[in-house]
């Protein structure tokens, strides 16, 4: 089912909310409260029970936080939410702080009193995030404060734990078994002197067992929490409901079952070193451990993020089964959205239905994103009834979406004219265009991060004084959550992008109030192709594009590309109408050969 956010204002999630909130603050003896968009596993998704912050503010955004003090209360937003929060957030109440460019303990020194104490549920934030508060506040007299969660204490009607059933992910889509996979990263404990690994992250534990779930809206995770021994033996703490006979047999005697509350009482009988990683680690788990705790990365990150051959073939037969999807509902699009009697959530609703016609849609990977005109800009727009306008000729229209497949998770973003569309429009898309082009074009040495690309993807933007705030590219797991680290490209991805990462490669540009441009392929980290005259001995990468979808060549202006710049994009609509033009109906194929035409 379609499903939708709201992105306008909800006064009963403001003031009274609050007012209860502050009122518990005020009854522990502190001066303030955090209140993070967070669960105990510390992913990026949270499911209904764990929305606190959207529950608190209206906000709900997929990264932020709250900072409630007496006097104000501020919602710390990134680039991508801008737009949204001011729509979303009762501005009577709260105030919008951008961040990372204002960092919490900043403005704790500014807003808070004097030897401040402020509270924080340490099984909802993690040591680095603490860290690098109390580093900031040193000297101040503020402290942060750990105690029980005060939104929980105030929420009466807050979701129960979720309970999806967890199933199987095949080895041929894997690559590799769980019992390969728990004896590498064991492997990889034994030797940095380790006695074990805590593992919190749902996309960790699903892919080190091979399991997949539905915890977690749009992303198959298992919520569970898990501890892998340098035996290769793991303890997985989880609701049983959650197993039948065939998952116990999958996991095996190696795998001991725990109750899904069981985590705090396994951890008093380990004995030390035990790895946790900073960064997803909630503080809990440190004070739990002591000293017996280490620092160091999650080491299911990497291994999950390089993707093995099944999962690449994988990748590309969803693709090329999406693609299918994508050009049946484009076509659709251009043969009615020009009459104007179209809306954002019918665009939404019939894109959903293409991929559904597939018969081997699971789910689709996020709420589709459909952007009409000025709603476009919202880079992370969700239509409601409330909100939803018509799709108007002369404007521009921003479709991201995704699917989930037992194969692969796609993510795509295209941005399409409805009839003529406005001149400095098409020229801001051709630039975006660029961006896509060159880091699809991008030969790079091993070793370099997806920082050291980024600015590939805006250099034609920025010679023209425009920019996005956001990064330009995300990894993509397999069958897993559609971000996924560790890798990024971004001025803050500092990972080295390594053969098999599948990430998303997606400048844009926004015009608040007009328009939203922002365009999405996937692509995968391959060894480069020789180079006669290449370094001997230089390893080199390169990226393969698994997005197969033309783009709207209505917003190209051919003349601001270079000749290597249309050799691309001719040579890549070819490539797409000889994969996905055979899989069409005739005339659809028709559709597909005008879209894919030369420049």
């Amino acid at each position: 089912m379609f499903q939708t956010y709201d992105v306008t204002s909800r006064p009963e999630q403001g003031p009274p909310r609050l007012a209860r909130l502050r009122a518990e603050i005020a009854a522990e003896g502190l001066d303030g409260f955090l209140v993070p968009r967070a669960d105990v596993h510390q992913g990026e998704y949270v499911a209904p029970r764990d929305a606190r912050l959207e529950w608190l503010t209206g906000f709900s955004g997929s990264a932020g936080f709250c900072a409630v003090l007496p006097g104000i209360a501020g919602v710390f937003i990134d680039g991508r939410y801008r737009v949204q929060v001011r729509a979303q957030v009762d501005l009577g109440a709260f105030t919008p702080v951008p961040w990372p460019e204002t960092g919490l303990g900043d403005w704790l020194k500014a807003q808070a009193a004097p030897g401040a104490r402020i509270g924080f549920d340490p099984w909802l934030h993690t040591r680095a995030e603490i860290d690098k508060i109390e580093a900031a506040l040193d000297g101040t007299g503020i402290v942060l404060v750990p105690g029980e969660n005060l939104v929980d204490r105030i929420w009466a009607d807050q979701p129960g734990p979720p309970a999806g059933a967890v199933r199987v992910q095949p080895e041929e889509f894997t690559g590799a078994t769980a019992a390969e996979k728990r004896a590498r990263i064991a492997a990889a404990l034994g030797a940095a002197a380790q006695t074990a690994v805590v593992l919190t992250l749902p996309d960790s534990i699903s892919w080190l067992l091979n399991i997949r779930g539905s915890d977690v809206p749009r992303n198959p995770v298992v919520q569970a929490l898990a501890v892998l021994h340098a035996d290769a033996t793991l303890d997985l703490c989880i609701d049983p409901a959650k197993l039948d006979e065939t998952l116990r047999a999958h996991l095996g005697p190696e795998v001991r079952l725990h109750p899904a509350d069981g985590l705090p009482h396994l951890l008093t009988g380990l004995d030390g070193p035990v790895r946790l990683d900073p960064a997803s680690a909630p503080v809990a788990l440190w004070q739990a451990l002591g000293d017996r705790a280490v620092a160091g990365t999650d080491p299911c990150l990497l291994p999950k993020a390089c993707k093995t051959g099944a999962e690449i073939e994988g990748a590309r037969t969803a693709h090329l089964r999406d693609a299918v999807a994508m050009c049946r509902f484009l076509a659709w699009l251009d043969a009615e959205a020009p009459g104007g009697g179209l809306t954002e959530i019918a665009v939404a609703r019939r894109l959903e239905g293409f991929r559904r016609d597939t018969n081997a849609l699971q789910d689709i990977s996020f709420d589709s994103i459909v952007g009409a005109g000025a709603h476009g800009a919202i880079v992370h727009y969700r239509v409601t009834e409330g909100t939803d306008r018509p799709v108007r000729p002369g404007e521009l229209l921003l479709v991201d979406s995704g699917g989930q497949y037992v194969d692969g998770t796609t993510d795509i973003t295209r941005t399409v004219a409805v009839g003529a569309p406005p001149a400095e429009a098409a020229e801001a898309f051709t630039r975006v265009l660029q961006g896509m082009i060159a880091i699809s074009r991008a030969r790079f040495p091993k070793g370099l991060a997806g920082r050291d690309l980024d600015p590939l993807a805006r250099i034609a933007l920025w010679q023209a004084g425009q920019d996005y705030d956001h990064g330009t590219g995300h990894g993509v797991g397999s069958f897993l959550s559609v971000h996924e680290g560790p890798a990024r490209i971004a001025r803050t991805g500092e990972v080295p992008l390594a053969p098999g990462m599948i990430l998303s490669n997606e400048p844009g540009h926004y015009r608040e109030g007009h328009w939203g441009i922002r365009i999405e392929n996937l692509i995968v980290v391959i060894p480069a192709p020789d180079l006669p005259g290449a370094d001997p001995g230089r390893e080199m990468y390169a990226f393969e594009t698994l997005t197969q979808v033309p783009i709207d060549r209505r917003l190209i202006v051919t003349a601001m590309l270079g000749a290597e710049e249309r050799a691309w994009i001719d040579a890549y609509h070819a490539g797409v109408l000889a994969a996905v033009g055979p899989r069409l109906d005739p005339v659809t194929r028709d559709w597909l050969a005008a879209a894919c035409a030369p420049l």
